[in-house]
């Protein structure tokens, strides 16, 4: 028997010569990157006239580009070991093996980055010689390290692949793709919020679970996800959050927990992925640690300069009108006194301050999503890139941007005309 952890075949039948680089290794491979950069940022011994040496700003921006290139690999591939959870409790591999074929896969919301296929590949699913409706050819996908956001262990038996272990990672949903080669397959679009992709529907599909607790999974549709759940056992899913944007922002998550992107990082990569590490927080009464090794924390730095760097995507030429947009910026910054929360060049307060539950649109709601956090309160929205990511608010309740003006104008008795609310709807757009 053959183990093979990846591949890039030339047909998804076959085995290539080529070895694919082992899952979990992308941290070590982003360490010989990172200590590669850090020796050209050190002069690279004495060999450099001392003209020909980096300044200390120059070493600086080279450290900060490995340890985002680490991060990059740890943001898209790394498991932190929570096939404990996906493979040995919930047995989803199993699930994938027997069930799941590149269509379902599709229908869930997976997503497949085209730029993992090898050209053969690509040809097979453009001629229709490789099925779209077969459980292997998924595995086989697994194999090329092509469905994004899974990590599969692929051993081959008897001349047949087979899928043994499968773990998530963070792009399984804060990234898309492009949809360039097909709806669903094209290039990765990281810290794009996947709201097509159903998380309880994928879960439900576990063999481990009762029927009460899949009843719940699969109510909470594509693009949301409860995680608190598993926590508390209420159900009341937020939509999928993006992860662009964030640089300068402190409160990064909905109710403003932690000081940094690195404390919701380890939360979801322990709590909910299931990863080999610790969190605990006192203000939840929540002390949880999987295994005996700690394969999160050493990851967190490198992960959170990789989010930090993901800018919010400009809005697509010609998605909103111009002109409308401009009188919609005098009322956001006026009338519709949208400013004086969505504050200064990062549009949001939530650096100063967060907000009682009253203050969201969302609520009253049972349960409360605030009333299940550490710090009770919400924070202020950043809107850059927000026309990318609709449903709004953290429940999805506003199906579009024009929804979001309609219910503040209802609810701050804004007064705002019809006209009005069309023209700061275009400016949102525009962010």
């Amino acid at each position: 028997m053959k183990q093979v952890t990846g591949g890039t075949p030339h047909s998804l039948g076959h085995h290539s010569t080529r070895s694919r680089r082992p899952r979990g290794s992308a941290v070590a491979v982003a360490a010989s990157i990172t200590a590669a950069l850090l020796l050209s940022a050190c002069g690279g011994g004495d060999s450099q006239a001392p003209e020909e040496r980096p300044t200390a700003d120059q070493q600086d921006a080279q450290r900060q580009a490995a340890l985002v290139a680490q991060g990059k690999l740890i943001f898209r591939f790394d498991t932190f070991g929570d096939e404990t959870k996906w493979t040995d409790a919930l047995r989803i591999h199993e699930v994938i093996s027997a069930a799941v074929d590149p269509v379902t896969a599709l229908s869930v919301g997976l997503k497949v980055d085209a730029e993992a296929l090898p050209p053969a590949v690509v040809k097979g699913i453009q001629d229709g010689s490789i099925s779209l409706t077969n459980p292997a050819t998924t595995v086989a996908l697994l194999k090329l390290n092509a469905v994004v956001g899974l990590q599969g262990t692929v051993e081959t038996v008897n001349d047949r692949d087979v899928l043994t272990r499968v773990g998530t990672t963070c792009a399984l949903c804060h990234s898309t793709v492009d949809n360039s080669f097909s709806p669903g397959i094209g290039k990765r679009l990281d810290g794009w919020a996947n709201r097509d992709l159903n998380p309880g529907a994928i879960i439900a599909l576990s063999p481990a679970l009762d029927a009460a607790l899949k009843k719940v999974y699969n109510s909470w549709g594509k693009g949301r996800y409860d995680p608190r759940f598993n926590i508390d056992g209420l159900s009341k899913p937020l939509v999928i959050p993006p992860a662009y944007g964030l640089e300068g922002i402190h409160s990064v998550t909905v109710s403003g927990d932690g000081s940094d992107l690195a404390y919701w990082n380890r939360y979801v990569a322990v709590t909910q992925m299931g990863g080999q590490g610790s969190f605990s927080d006192a203000r939840l009464n929540l002390s949880i640690t999987h295994g005996s090794v700690d394969l999160v924390s050493s990851k967190l730095p490198a992960l959170q300069a990789y989010q930090l760097s993901l800018a919010a995507p400009a809005a697509p030429a010609g998605s909103f009108d111009e002109v409308a947009a401009l009188r919609g910026k005098l009322l956001f910054n006026g009338a519709a006194r949208c400013a004086s929360c969505h504050s200064g060049a990062l549009l949001t307060d939530a650096n100063s301050r967060l907000h009682p539950p009253g203050d969201s649109m969302a609520e009253p709601e049972t349960p409360s999503y605030a009333a299940r956090t550490a710090t009770r309160q919400y924070r202020t929205s950043p809107l850059k890139g927000v026309w990318q990511h609709p449903p709004y608010f953290h429940d999805g309740s506003a199906a579009t941007l024009g929804d979001v003006v309609a219910r503040y104008n209802t609810r701050q008795s804004l007064g705002l005309n019809a006209q009005q609310i069309s023209d700061l709807t275009e400016y949102l757009k525009s962010l």
